[in-house]
């Protein structure tokens, strides 16, 4: 690398035919790079040249090695080609290279802190949720604490669907195939869905996503354009193949449920139920105490219709009410041609986490495509059929993904209202007991989640078994506060901020609770 550096190599941008470039790479011994030309390449590719290294790559590159300035070779790991675990094993050298060495240690210490909080780790330690190998890669189990937390981003949501004149509905994990072959899925997203099971005699699919079903019920009567814009939500599992190689904690599963929802509107609806969505997304954001995002507008690549459903017209009319809903909220996006999914260009919001990460989250989607697949249809009002158009969007995107993300910002020190225990009582010995007991019952009452902790333990012992569980409060209790009716205060945060009475300290813990407050 240092002689790279100091030889100050241009990276040369190279063209080749396919049929040429492949006898190269052939030559060279390269067979699982031809196996990536066969699959990935345009009649002309490109290749990058550094000296005498040639590598099949779509760049782009620093225009030569004297740019890096600074660099870090970070691990090494066994590997498999394309994550499949029956084929080719690899050695993967990990690295990271930067302009500046100051820019290397400021990454640097982003992994360390990644590390700390890294949401596996985490999950484990505090008994949130695993990952069961007798069951299957990718595929979670949620613990009781873990549940808590689950259950209290649900209520949440649900909440807020229904204020927001949403329907929640429920539908079928599995569905017949024809369903997934009208939709396209079979022909444009084969690749990610399970296997097909057979089911007397006919064949059933596992759901890769939410959209038939509620198309199902859209369609399951006649529709008036008065009861449109129809909006229908469910909080759906879906499964989606993934090889084991590159299943990842809660962020990259085979089994995950879905904040899914299905706008059906007119054509003149549309926008103000795209700002809707956004509106919405940017709530949840601030909800759950993330203070930045970025946001990015996916269109379709213009040079590959083939890619896509729809027309060209269809197509930029999409794009254009998308584009303009984001330019009258004044909200600052990246455009990212090529992006679309083949059904619709989308919105993506992107969470910055608390050491800087970006997380893909909040998708907003456009669909002309599918209510026509599927004869949607509604009686406007000439009296006349009309076909509806269609917002899929998904604002946690998933339940799993959005909580390994809460861990992982948090590092595990989830606001009072998130928190699986929100205050641990420690009766300083057994003659104080009754007292504490008293007191557990009585933030019980309040819908305060409390533990009473009574083990034979010192009591150091035990505040620092609660501080490690990242309890929000320990509540110490001697003689003193059962005279007093009162509780010796220690924030996980800060330490011991004094005592005060019981029912004080329920009226600030209720209000953490209540307004669900994110800093405290």
């Amino acid at each position: 690398m240092q002689e790279l550096a100091k030889a100050n190599l241009p990276n040369e941008r190279v063209y080749f035919p396919k049929a040429e470039g492949l006898k190269l790479f052939e030559q060279m011994g390269e067979f699982l790079k031809c196996e990536l030309i066969q699959e990935k390449a345009d009649a002309v590719f490109s290749a990058y040249r550094t000296g005498k290294f040639l590598d099949f790559c779509r760049g782009p590159h620093v225009p030569s090695m004297g740019r890096i300035k600074a660099f870090k070779l970070l691990s090494v790991a066994g590997a498999h080609w394309k994550g499949d675990e029956r084929s080719h094993p690899m050695q993967r050298i990990y690295g990271t290279a930067f302009f500046s060495p100051k820019d290397l240690e400021a990454y640097l210490h982003q992994i360390e802190e990644a590390k700390k909080r890294d949401h596996r780790r985490l999950g484990k330690d505090l008994d949130l949720f695993s990952i069961q190998e007798d069951a299957g890669p990718g595929l979670v189990f949620w613990h009781p604490k873990g549940g808590v937390i689950r259950r209290e981003i649900e209520d949440w949501l649900r909440a807020e669907l229904t204020a927001r004149g949403y329907d929640l509905v429920f539908t079928p994990h599995a569905m017949r195939l024809h369903l997934w072959e009208t939709s396209g899925h079979t022909n444009f997203y084969r690749e990610n869905m399970f296997g097909v099971m057979d089911v007397e005699n006919d064949q059933y699919q596992l759901k890769p996503m939410n959209c038939p079903g509620h198309i199902l019920i859209y369609r399951s009567r006649a529709r008036s354009y008065r009861e449109l814009p129809m909006r229908l939500a469910e909080l759906g599992t879906v499964y989606r193949y993934e090889r084991s190689g590159v299943t990842h904690g809660l962020l990259r599963v085979r089994g995950f449920t879905q904040d899914d929802a299905h706008i059906f509107c007119m054509p003149g609806q549309l926008e103000a139920e795209v700002q809707a969505c956004v509106e919405f997304a940017l709530l949840v954001l601030e909800t759950f105490g993330f203070d930045s995002y970025q946001v990015e507008l996916s269109a379709r690549d213009p040079q590959h219709a083939e890619h896509y459903a729809g027309t060209v017209e269809e197509w930029n009319l999409a794009e254009s009410a998308l584009m303009n809903t984001l330019k009258r909220m004044n909200v600052p996006f990246k455009y990212m041609p090529g992006e679309a999914v083949f059904y619709g260009p989308k919105i993506d919001i992107k969470l910055v986490d608390a050491i800087g990460r970006p997380w893909q989250l909040t998708t907003v989607q456009f669909d002309f495509n599918l209510p026509r697949r599927f004869g949607l249809e509604y009686v406007g009002p000439d009296g006349q059929a009309h076909t509806p158009v269609m917002v899929h969007r998904a604002l946690l995107g998933s339940i799993e993904r959005f909580f390994g993300v809460l861990i992982e910002h948090y590092a595990g020190a989830f606001p009072v209202w998130l928190s699986p225990v929100q205050a641990v009582v420690l009766p300083i010995s057994d003659k104080h007991l009754t007292y504490a007991q008293s007191v557990a019952d009585e933030l019980r009452r309040a819908k305060v989640r409390v533990q009473l902790d009574d083990r034979n333990e010192k009591l150091n012992a035990r505040i620092r078994d609660a501080q490690l569980q990242k309890v929000p409060f320990m509540l110490v209790v001697g003689d003193r506060e059962a005279e007093n009716r009162s509780v010796a205060v220690r924030r996980r945060d800060t330490g011991d901020v004094g005592s005060r009475p019981l029912a004080e300290f329920i009226v600030w813990a209720r209000q953490l609770i209540d307004t669900r407050a994110t800093k405290w």
